[in-house]
């Protein structure tokens, strides 16, 4: 499974980790020197949520700053609240339990 936001698309990028020795000019010394440069991965801060997308609940990945800026939307938490949505058309009501057997 690929490491990607389901909204905004934000993925793994790479770059590097550079490794310094010396005192920095501003502090008293003759500067900074990179003594080793190495690969790394930035990865972004993914969470699995439930989301409501077109009158159903999907579980999809998400990164932190979508959820923060609400570009996605969680479902209702009790079941009064999507019996009032039902009821005003937002969403389709499913068929009951005793009904399917």
């Amino acid at each position: 499974m690929a490491r990607v936001c389901s909204v905004c698309g934000k993925k793994t990028t790479a770059g590097n980790t550079y490794t310094r020795r010396g005192l920095a000019k501003k502090k008293g010394g003759n500067g900074q020197n990179v003594t080793g440069k190495t690969k790394r991965t930035f990865r972004p801060n993914l969470q699995r949520i439930r989301v409501w997308q077109n009158g159903t609940v999907t579980r999809q990945l998400v990164c932190t700053s979508c959820i923060r800026n609400g570009k996605v939307t969680k479902p209702p938490k009790m079941k009064k609240h999507l019996e009032e949505l039902a009821e005003q058309g937002k969403i389709k009501k499913k068929p009951a339990a005793a009904a399917r057997a």
